[in-house]
């Protein structure tokens, strides 16, 4: 559930806090939760939330631009895409970043996705095509900043 909630929120404080509230509204309700998948249940509170969050005017914040990259180790790189990645995914609005995540990240189908978020499998179908293309439409313009900058010096 941590994780899930570190890729809807983009980073691992507020993703921490997100699923602490959401934990904390779900425990006075948990005889009534599904006992059938409670964690569907837990996916689709933590997806309203963060929609939630999103929308209201108090919690627009601007997403951070990763730093200038130069050439590091492996495993620093890796650690770099890593943050490049989530910086891009944190650029998505909040439902077409559920649907990537759900789809991609966490392997449901369209009609898992869509029964998890409330919405229809065209909606689904949109939202990850749209979400795909914006991310790498991200990741191409942030490779062509950062190998511009690995070629100068």
């Amino acid at each position: 559930m941590l994780r899930y909630a570190t890729l809807l929120c983009g980073n691992a404080a507020n993703a921490e806090d997100l699923l602490q509230d959401v934990l904390a509204r779900a425990y006075p309700r948990w005889g009534r939760v599904s006992t059938d998948n409670p964690e569907a249940y837990l996916r689709r509170a933590l997806s309203n939330s963060v929609i939630s969050w999103w929308r209201s005017p108090w919690s627009r914040r601007r997403v951070p631009y990763p730093g200038e990259m130069s050439e590091p180790e492996d495993a620093v790189a890796r650690a770099d895409d890593r943050q490049v990645i989530l910086a891009a995914l944190s650029s998505l609005p909040p439902r077409m970043r559920s649907v990537v995540v759900l789809r991609y990240w966490l392997g449901f189908s369209e009609q898992d996705t869509a029964a998890e978020l409330g919405c229809s499998t065209g909606s689904v179908k949109s939202q990850a095509s749209r979400g795909l293309q914006r991310l790498r439409a991200a990741l191409q313009v942030d490779h062509l900043k950062t190998g511009s900058r690995r070629g100068e010096g």
